[in-house]
């Protein structure tokens, strides 16, 4: 009988002995597995990054293709609008007026489609960031650092970024 107890005790050490080296192959498999998926994960991350950053880069450069294209194009607008300004008496010049304030409204139009408006200036406290102080003058009846008249009109992208700066006259 001692030599079946042996033996018992020589088969359950045989199993506990295949048994851990499975256990530590499990182990391992897991440990290989976490690794794997941390890397899996932080190169999904790293993607992820990329396509915002990318999309990001194409929206600046898409908003500078349109500032640099607008500003070169301002100084059209404002031609039309001194064209407009000017008093006309006969039927021709009237004409030739009317046909001036449709492509000013179309101009603008476009300008909006591409989401450029105008800054707004006259009555507005002064702001730096969006005008550009040419002239100064003492007014009691005016706020101080208020927009008083505007000598060219400015531009803003997007409600943004600034296409060109209104030149201005500021109270004192």
């Amino acid at each position: 009988m001692s030599d079946e107890i042996k033996e018992e005790q020589q088969e359950a050490e045989k199993e506990s002995a295949d048994t851990l080296p499975e256990k530590s192959r499990e182990e391992e498999l897991e440990d290989k597995l976490r690794e794997q998926n941390d890397k899996y994960m932080r190169l999904y991350a790293e993607y992820d990054n990329y396509q915002k950053r990318t999309q990001r880069e194409k929206e600046a450069r898409y908003a500078d293709a349109v500032i640099d294209a607008v500003a070169e194009l301002l100084p059209i607008g404002d031609n039309l609008e001194r064209a407009l300004q000017t008093e006309v008496s006969s039927e021709d010049a009237k004409k030739l007026k009317e046909g001036v304030e449709m492509v000013m409204k179309q101009f603008n139009d476009s300008l909006a489609k591409l989401k450029v408006t105008p800054i707004k200036a006259v009555g507005e406290q002064f702001d730096p960031n969006l005008h550009n102080a040419v002239m100064h003058m003492e007014d009691e009846t005016v706020d101080d650092n208020t927009v008083v008249e505007e000598f060219m009109k400015g531009y803003i992208y997007n409600s943004s970024r600034v296409v060109r700066h209104s030149m201005v006259k500021v109270a004192n």
